[in-house]
């Protein structure tokens, strides 16, 4: 985390590949968003210290194409039984 940063609310947009229809709405922290990119992708640490900046730095940040697994998916909400 970027220091003198504390965490604040963020809506998380996630989009299925391929244009599909289905995008899901996530509101989390971005303290907590930060810690699930570094745990369960694949994106290098400067991809998401570049995000963190941006994301403590305006009002839109963006991170296209960034896989995530089912189990993740499932656990923020996305696959509803």
């Amino acid at each position: 985390m970027i220091p003198g940063k504390g965490a604040i609310p963020v809506s998380l947009t996630i989009r299925p590949a391929c244009g599909l229809p289905g995008d899901y709405e996530y509101a989390t922290t971005s303290s907590s968003l930060l810690d699930m990119l570094r745990k369960n992708t694949d994106l290098p640490a400067s991809v998401i210290q570049r995000f963190e900046g941006n994301l403590y730095g305006s009002d839109s940040a963006r991170l296209l194409g960034v896989e995530l697994s089912e189990r993740i998916l499932t656990d923020i909400g996305y696959f509803i039984d």
